[in-house]
């Protein structure tokens, strides 16, 4: 009998590091495919190496590719770790490619980290997979009565946690000097002047605390492309410095699991790596010094530029409004005080941090529909009677057609699906085309270069 196995199609390495936690929580014997999908931020050597699970097989794919994918059809169970429309255009086309097979793989989809802006938005490209799982029981809940409302069956959602969630609880020792560790995000804060003004700071707390250690973990290489795109390196600044850097400040990479090992004391602006930092009982702080901003929303008494249509765009998208309740907000003038901030017992567990087992209900939901008998098609909420021009759009991104088909090539030329989306771009204007150039046009011509 052939080995039991879970696939799991990421387009990142962030949502690789979600899926492939997620696949082992939920078919931890069986064998581990990754596919990767071509983008600007397909995961590096590196990266994967860094993340430390290592697939039994791995590809780089197009969602148009896995339409007619045997082995993917041939998987038990396929997890869906792509953002935006993306899981909607695989519902869709595996949906449809898959409704002749007697057996056929359970899908899953989720969230990678807090899900704190846009909820109704994702929830509907997700609708339709077998489980869509929630990481605390606040999520389970609005995800459930959303569901309810527009007709999608509730019972697909399972409440579980974070995947990454895990490690030794946190115990101080007198054998390394007491640890802050910054967990840095590429975007937050965003723009040269804040992120500088930040490792000042950092390192100012250094200066103060020569018996510490303050590490500043880093996410990427300069250059590096992964989720988001991190336009100023702390690599890079910390050159930049008014001072040279103390002997106690230190850039580090490495598995944020073992960061956090030697770590007594973690700050961030948002990062889930709070969460996991919590889940430990290590102290956390969620750093207020740029505010306390929700992302997507205008900055009170920060500065704003205009946005095409009207508007304006905040400057500072940081999305610590999450953690608003959980007893950990704290400015930089708090820690060098001396605070060490603890999470709020109650907070932390409606946000799913300190479960024992929380896949468990995920696992006895996969083995359910695992077992014998047909599984009906899968249905996605965005179908071409209701949202049709919608659709359309998601498909044609994802180099498929209306019927789940690769879209055909363009007359004249063999990158249909590339020039359509070039062109749908040039109507958006320069900020479009620039968006696309980079995640689409690059990654091609990387393809064709080594070819």
């Amino acid at each position: 009998m052939p080995p039991r196995r879970i696939a799991v199609i990421a387009d990142s390495d962030t949502r690789w590091k979600w899926g492939a936690s997620v696949a082992r929580r939920i078919a931890p014997e069986h064998a581990l495919d990754a596919l990767f999908l071509r983008t600007r931020a397909t995961p590096t050597e590196r990266r994967l190496t860094e993340i430390g699970i290592v697939p039994d097989t791995r590809r780089e794919v197009t969602v148009a590719e896995l339409v007619d994918d045997e082995e993917l059809a041939a998987a038990d169970v396929v997890v869906l770790a792509t953002v935006g429309g993306t899981p909607l255009a695989l519902t869709h086309g595996l949906g449809i490619a898959w409704e002749g097979l007697q057996r056929r793989p359970v899908t899953v989809t989720g969230y990678v980290g807090v899900v704190y802006e846009k909820m109704v938005d994702g929830l509907m490209t997700r609708a339709g997979t077998d489980l869509v799982l929630a990481n605390s029981s606040h999520d389970a809940d609005r995800f459930r009565a959303a569901f309810a409302s527009v007709g999608v069956d509730p019972d697909s959602v399972v409440e579980c946690a974070l995947p990454f969630l895990g490690g030794e609880p946190y115990v101080p020792s007198a054998e390394r000097p007491f640890t802050l560790t910054f967990a840095v995000q590429p975007s937050v804060p965003k723009g040269r002047e804040s992120r500088l003004k930040l490792l000042e700071r950092a390192a100012a707390h250094a200066r103060a605390h020569p018996e510490r250690l303050v590490l500043m973990k880093l996410r990427s290489l300069p250059g590096e492309h992964t989720t988001h795109v991190e336009v100023d390196p702390y690599q890079l600044l910390v050159e930049r410095l008014a001072e040279p850097a103390p002997a106690n400040l230190r850039l580090v990479h490495g598995n944020m699991g073992e960061v956090l090992d030697r770590t007594d004391l973690l700050v961030t602006v948002s990062s889930t790596a709070a969460l996991e930092s919590m889940h430990r009982g290590i102290p956390t702080a969620i750093l207020t010094d740029f505010g306390v901003r929700g992302r997507g929303l205008p900055c009170s008494g920060g500065p704003s530029r205009p946005k095409a249509g009207g508007g304006v765009e905040s400057s500072g998208k940081h999305g610590n409004h999450y953690f608003v309740h959980s007893g950990c907000l704290a400015s930089w003038d708090d820690l060098d005080a001396g605070a060490v901030p603890r999470v709020d017992p109650a907070w932390a567990a409606r946000q799913g941090v300190g479960k024992s087992d929380p896949y468990a209900a995920a696992r006895a939901r996969v083995a359910a529909l695992a077992g014998p008998g047909r599984l009906p098609a899968l249905r996605p909420y965005y179908s071409p009677r209701r949202a049709g021009a919608y659709l359309e759009g998601v498909l044609e991104r994802n180099g498929l057609d209306e019927k789940g088909r690769p879209l055909a090539p363009a007359p004249g030329g063999s990158a249909g699906p590339l020039r359509t989306v070039v062109r749908r771009a040039a109507r958006g204007g320069a900020k479009s085309l620039y968006r696309v150039g980079r995640e689409k046009v690059a990654p091609v011509l990387r393809r064709w270069g080594q070819g």
